[in-house]
């Protein structure tokens, strides 16, 4: 081969996880070796560093009804979207407070919430100062890069 074996099983496992919990997008890396596995539609795509190999896909469906979480209205500027595949958690550990409710005053900065990717903690802070309007996710719940979490005005 070209100096990039790719590990079959690897990506099964992979692709199997990104199944059975429902992401949208997963991702592996050991050493210089990385994987990307992101589900558009009914097939999933696999994306390496080095040649690209083929991934097994299921043929294309025809495109599925909309979701009924589509929102036809445009954001608020005080939308804030998660920027990352991950779990969000609303309080720093079990038993702690929410980092904010509904109707609490926060300012540019403020940490309003934890986005768990790859057992890595990344803070999601408020981009304006405002009051919480709405929170749209639960604590430890999975969430997908460009989803609605909360909405701070």
């Amino acid at each position: 081969m070209s100096g990039f074996d790719v590990n079959v099983e690897a990506v099964a496992a992979l692709a199997g996880i990104l199944e059975d919990k429902g992401l949208g997008e997963i991702e592996y890396q050991d050493g210089e070796s990385f994987i990307r596995l992101s589900k558009a539609g009914p097939a999933a795509v696999a994306v390496a560093t080095a040649a690209p190999a083929p991934v097994p896909t299921a043929p294309a469906a025809a495109p599925a009804a909309p979701q009924p979480e589509a929102k036809p209205e445009p954001l608020s500027a005080g939308a804030v979207m998660s920027p990352m595949v991950g779990t969000a958690y609303l309080q720093s550990g079990p038993g702690e407070p929410h980092f904010v409710k509904p109707g609490d005053r926060v300012k540019a900065g403020d940490v309003l919430l934890i986005i768990e990717a790859m057992k890595v903690m990344n803070q999601i802070t408020a981009t304006q100062s405002g009051v919480v309007q709405e929170i749209n996710v639960e604590n430890a719940q999975p969430v997908e890069f460009g989803e609605l979490l909360m909405v701070v005005e």
